[in-house]
């Protein structure tokens, strides 16, 4: 079911500091939609940071090249501490957010989720779910048209590996026109497909 990212739109804007996450043992949906995330709110002028519960594994290291993701484990103190928002994208299960689920419920921070998977916990979080879309990438690209922000390299590269892994390379039952459509704009965008 189609989000109505109204709500998103207005939390963004009326926040500025975001912290983002996603579940441990991360794929290239996980890892791609907080780099994509990360763009996209600094491309409207907002304060990123993200921090997951456990670091990149190496066969994943090429979605990172700047290393923006850290590890929880490599931290001192509490990383929820100066942010007014704790997104949480590609899972809404407490058991998957590995060390991070203690910090979020911890957090006084307002939290947020953007995922495409139909299980979940209950986070006491607002969510964003569409379980009809092939990724949590997908949703991603959803919120940059939602907030006016032109998607660039820096954003399509890790979206791109998102959607197109998580589909299995284009075959899974979830791929539609709209897929190749959201592919085309990314690699027109600056993503390599190579």
């Amino acid at each position: 079911m189609a989000i109505d990212w109204s709500q998103f739109v207005e939390l963004v804007q009326q926040n500025q500091s975001f912290l983002l996450t996603t579940h441990i043992r991360p794929d290239c949906d996980a890892l791609g939609s907080v780099l994509g995330m990360a763009e996209v709110l600094e491309a409207v002028g907002k304060q990123v940071r993200i921090v997951n519960g456990q670091p990149t594994p190496p066969n994943l290291a090429f979605i990172d090249p700047g290393n923006r993701i850290e590890a929880l484990e490599d931290l001192e103190g509490d990383p929820t501490a100066d942010v007014d928002v704790v997104m949480v994208l590609d899972t809404s299960a407490w058991v998957q957010l590995g060390g991070m689920a203690d910090v979020i419920r911890a957090t006084s921070a307002l939290r947020v989720i953007v995922d495409h998977h139909k299980s979940g916990d209950d986070l006491s979080a607002i969510e964003f779910k569409d379980v009809s879309a092939e990724a949590t990438g997908a949703l991603v690209v959803e919120v940059a048209d939602a907030l006016g922000v032109p998607l660039n390299a820096a954003m399509a590269s890790p979206l791109f590996a998102a959607i197109a892994t998580d589909t299995g390379w284009f075959r899974f039952p979830a791929t539609s026109s709209r897929t190749y459509e959201l592919a085309s704009r990314l690699t027109t965008a600056g993503a390599s497909p190579a």
